[in-house]
């Protein structure tokens, strides 16, 4: 079998691996954007630990924290403008996974004042960007180590994805302490939609040798990360790193696989009940493991022996963590969310094929 792995971000990974690398910001310029949220960066302690890494080289900053939960294409076009008024070489993403894939998009608008939201969506890849360094501080996205970024249409607030050559980091640092610092609910969504990742690309028609070796990093780490949530609000550092490595891993499957369709139909979960990313792919997840048992027989017992679980024990700690049900949507209002889809790649990409007539039916249990 033959693999296909584009690869364009350099990644350094390993506690205070900024610190001990932080001349390598050097080759991209003297001022930078750095973009963020309003606490999630200083919280983690990887934006002061960037100011003093910048200071040190004599490097110009300005800080954009203007990122939210599921960004507004405007904010990155805003994001674009803020770069260029300040002269801005290269931008630092610094923050879970909004920031990061914000961050991707700031770099594109700076170069391309032109675009607004249908521009950049319809944008020939890849467009000119400036050059991104994208720190995580959250361990659940992969967001440092794929070529997409998830926004909210401004027109429809919808997300949908920009993705290709131009959204991949020019560098990452890759630290799980970074990650200690998150509350209990952000550990279990985002570890949740690591999860997500991982399992979602095991199932891929795409899923070839290399995939496979980044899954089998990616699914022990981010499982037992989720057993210890069902038991414990907090977690040693061991765990933590795991959990982070974990999505990072993952994060590299699905650059390789592509996502299924619990992501796609999970949007409608965020968009119209504000349930967090992670928690609305796992709550499409029991229907996906049924159709990868009847599909994908042989690769679904391959996944729990990689769990060490049996499949009930690994559909009750989904559901108990992501606890989505009753949300009190009508039939009308379910069919009218999914006639927006017509061909759509991530279904494809599903075991046996995903449909919006089974979307309708799976979102009808939901609710």
């Amino acid at each position: 079998m033959y693999s296909n792995l584009y690869v364009n971000s350099k990644v350094i990974s390993g506690k205070n691996c900024l610190s001990d690398n932080g001349n390598l910001l050097s080759q991209f310029g003297k001022k930078c954007l750095i973009v963020t949220s309003k606490s999630g960066a200083k919280k983690s302690g990887a934006l002061d630990d960037v100011i003093c890494v910048l200071e040190k080289l004599n490097i110009e900053f300005s800080v954009f924290d203007k990122i939210t939960e599921n960004p507004l294409v405007s904010t990155v076009i805003e994001g674009g403008k803020a770069a260029r008024d300040f002269g801005a070489e290269f931008i630092i993403g610094i923050g879970g996974g909004s920031p990061l894939d914000a961050s991707k998009a700031v770099g594109i608008c700076a170069c391309n004042p032109e675009f607004d939201i249908d521009g950049l969506y319809g944008r020939k890849v890849p467009s000119k960007a400036l050059p991104v360094v994208l720190i995580g501080t959250t361990s659940g996205t992969g967001s440092e180590v794929t070529g997409v970024s998830v926004l909210t249409n401004d027109k429809t607030m919808q997300k949908k994805s920009i993705g290709g050559a131009d959204c991949y980091a020019s560098l990452v640092f890759a630290d799980s302490k970074y990650t200690y610092s998150m509350g209990y609910d952000v550990t279990v969504t985002t570890a949740l939609d690591a999860f997500a990742h991982a399992v979602e690309g095991w199932f891929s028609p795409r899923c070839d040798e290399i995939a496979r070796v980044y899954a089998t990093l990616a699914l022990p780490r981010i499982y037992k990360g989720l057993k210890e949530l069902l038991k414990n609000e907090t977690l040693t550092e061991e765990v933590r790193d795991d959990l982070y490595y974990g999505s990072v891993f993952a994060g590299i499957e699905l650059n390789i696989c592509g996502a299924a369709f619990p992501h796609t139909v999970g949007y409608i979960l965020t968009e119209n009940f504000n349930i967090p990313h992670g928690k609305a792919c796992t709550a499409l997840m029991p229907y996906f493991l049924g159709k990868a048992k009847r599909y994908e027989c042989e690769k679904f017992h391959q996944l729990l022996r990689i769990l060490g679980e049996n499949e009930e024990k690994v559909i009750n700690t989904v559901k108990t963590l992501t606890g989505v049900n009753n949300l009190g949507a009508t039939e009308s209002q379910i069919k009218e969310w999914c006639s927006r889809w017509g061909q759509v790649k991530n279904f494809d990409n599903s075991p046996g094929g995903f449909t919006n007539e089974e979307a309708v039916v799976v979102l009808k249990e939901l609710c």
